[in-house]
């Protein structure tokens, strides 16, 4: 009997269409077991989230919007299997108390995280839960296709284990919320993050810390950049740095991972305008990792011979991020 499967989608509403299309693509994978889909509606009614999945909601609901428990079941056209509710969020507002009401929502025997504009390819669940089912791993991801614009860029980690140490050297952009699968009861995410920035990372270098994670090497989640929540909020950023900083001190104590971080930091800086700040983050990875790349591009921005949003989208469009 292969293991169940819970599928958490946590959404703001704001996304219908591509909530729509994520709902479907992890519903339609060709894992033979169980698989069923929680949709968290984050400060918005679930009726209205229920609504944009299927367009119509079948079952009794279990309550007030404010105080569902079991929360709507929605029925989709053309889709014959798995079982899809749509919930509120009942925890901390925001993105980690989402994920985490989609958790706790769950009976099945894994769990797994997708971004409401993510989408997940043919043969994603089916791929992880051979190598979590191959081994004593605990946490699984995947390789991601970067979609931004008209461009699709694979982002591969070139490697069937990811480690602590390599989580720490680099944030691994590959390891992506969107590709989490995860033995439910081992793991939840910290709702203390501020602005809900970074919560993935945390979760993934946490895991990390108790088994490395499988990591099956092909791209089977498209990631769309261009419509994140997160991306410009500089002083989320900043924040969700320092938090990180501070839950996880090998971040400072490892040159490579603290310049990329002290590197990201003197960025925001830059982009908020904060010159001084900027540059006294950028000294500080430079002395950390002399080559570290983002000191010219937060230096560029400080003294404005280029815009912040102007490097992302020249970032983004190579399938990167700063």
């Amino acid at each position: 009997m292969r293991p169940s499967v819970g599928v958490v989608i946590p959404t703001r509403g704001d996304r219908p269409e591509q909530l729509r299309a994520a709902v479907l693509a992890a519903s339609s994978q060709d894992h033979p077991g169980e698989t069923s889909v929680v949709v968290v509606a984050d400060g918005v009614a679930p009726e209205a989230v229920a609504a944009q999945v299927a367009g119509q909601v079948s079952g009794k609901e279990a309550g007030s919007a404010a105080g569902q428990e079991s929360g709507l079941e929605v029925s989709v056209a053309g889709l014959e299997s798995g079982r899809i509710r749509v919930l509120p969020n009942t925890l901390t507002p925001g993105l980690p108390g989402a994920r985490n009401t989609g958790i706790a929502a769950c009976d099945t025997e894994l769990v797994a995280f997708c971004d409401d504009d993510d989408l997940w390819l043919p043969g994603k669940l089916a791929a992880q839960v051979a190598v979590l089912e191959s081994g004593d791993a605990e946490f699984a991801s995947c390789g991601i296709e970067v979609e931004y614009g008209r461009r699709r860029v694979p982002r591969l980690a070139g490697t069937s284990t990811v480690t602590r140490d390599d989580l720490v050297r680099s944030r691994m952009v590959m390891v992506h919320a969107s590709t989490f699968l995860f033995r439910r009861g081992a793991h939840w995410v910290a709702e203390s993050a501020p602005g809900g920035q970074n919560e993935d990372w945390d979760l993934a270098l946490r895991a990390a810390k108790r088994r490395p994670i499988a990591n099956v090497d092909r791209p089977l989640v498209r990631v769309r950049w261009g419509a994140s929540h997160y991306v410009t909020r500089w002083a989320d950023r900043i924040a969700g740095l320092e938090w990180m900083l501070a839950r996880h001190p090998e971040l400072a104590a490892d040159p490579r991972g603290a310049a990329r971080v002290y590197g990201q930091l003197a960025f925001h800086h830059a982009a908020l305008g904060h010159r001084r700040q900027a540059g006294r983050w950028a000294v500080r990875a430079f002395t950390a990792r002399a080559g570290e790349p983002r000191v010219p591009l937060a230096l560029a921005v400080a003294t404005g011979l280029v815009s912040a949003p102007a490097v992302l989208a020249l970032l983004h469009d190579r399938g990167h991020g700063i």
